[in-house]
């Protein structure tokens, strides 16, 4: 193997960065010609392809999105689109791929390596940490630590005006970001994708917590059973109805996946970006590089695709617990 590219897509996270220069890096370290794929699928379609120096990722690791931008691809889809993203690589002389980003990414690129035979290893770059197959995705750290440093201050309003807050966070199939914003930030409940919500047990422990406590935090990810923040707030004031206690709603959103990623972002994409090129190297293709135990793991991408990550259940159980 002579020449390898890099690419980013679907959604941003901070540390995607940090992945690249580590691609790039190791590459060059081996001897390796290394180039970067601007635009994710769409840019591989249409040629946006160019060769990468060691000073082409200076400065870089500390920042948050991506150098090499990210966008969705329709065309990407179909037969024709891919064969026309195969032949640009050929174009280039590219023989392997690194891919970095979440199910989406590594389902293109299966595709792509099972269609053409390309050589292609993903780095999980996802805030949702929801991919099988590493205990942390590049990201998530950082997006837990944003979404924290919001829900503190929102923790100093609530208290002095005894509100209900009800703060929504990402996570559409995935409750990762909420439990440990939960635990982290003291919340009193925690509703995620993963679980179904007793909004009658909500409404009673709301009640009963009135009696120890002026105002509560309730953190909801953005895909639960019953609905966002907005929804489940009007659910509870309806059951509720104290007109002495006021109920907000803020919702985060894309804030959570900007920022200066942490160390421990800028750790795990600098070792998966490594692990990704070594692996090409030594012929593995059609899999993740992540981190488990603190250890690099392979994984092939049916299983990253295919199975569930599960919460944990002693982080729910903690949450109740830690609440009264």
């Amino acid at each position: 193997m002579k020449k390898i590219a890099v690419f980013t897509s679907g959604g941003d996270a901070p540390g995607m960065n940090a992945c690249i220069r580590a691609v790039v890096r190791t590459a060059i370290f081996r001897g390796l010609e290394v180039y970067g794929i601007s635009h994710g699928y769409d840019g591989m379609i249409k040629g946006s392809i160019k060769k990468m120096q060691s000073h082409s990722v200076s400065n870089i690791i500390q920042r948050g999105g991506t150098i090499l931008k990210t966008a969705r691809s329709e065309e990407f889809r179909t037969k024709e689109g891919r064969q026309k993203a195969f032949d640009q690589l050929k174009e280039f002389g590219i023989e392997g791929l690194v891919a970095i980003g979440g199910d989406g990414t590594f389902t293109g690129a299966k595709i792509l390596h099972e269609e053409f035979g390309i050589q292609v290893i993903g780095c999980p770059g996802t805030i949702d940490n929801d991919i099988y197959g590493t205990d942390y995705t590049i990201g998530f750290d950082t997006a837990v630590n944003t979404a924290l440093e919001a829900i503190d201050k929102i923790r100093d309003t609530a208290a002095a005006h005894d509100r209900i807050f009800f703060v929504e966070v990402m996570g559409r199939d995935s409750g990762y970001i909420a439990i440990e914003c939960g635990i982290g930030g003291g919340a009193e409940f925690v509703m995620v994708p993963e679980t179904q919500t007793d909004l009658k047990k909500v409404v009673k422990a709301l009640k009963n917590l009135r009696k120890t406590k002026s105002s509560s935090i309730i953190v909801v990810a953005e895909g639960g059973d019953e609905g966002g923040a907005e929804t489940i707030l009007e659910k509870v004031k309806q059951k509720i109805q104290d007109p002495e206690k006021e109920f907000k709603v803020t919702t985060l959103g894309h804030i959570q996946r900007g920022g200066r990623p942490t160390a421990r972002d800028r750790v795990l994409a600098s070792r998966c970006g490594m692990a990704a090129v070594d692996g090409l190297i030594e012929g593995k293709t059609n899999c993740m590089a992540g981190v488990v135990n603190g250890d690099v793991v392979y994984t092939p991408f049916a299983d990253c695709i295919g199975k569930t990550k599960p919460l944990k259940e002693d982080h729910l159980k903690l949450i109740e617990i830690l609440s009264i």
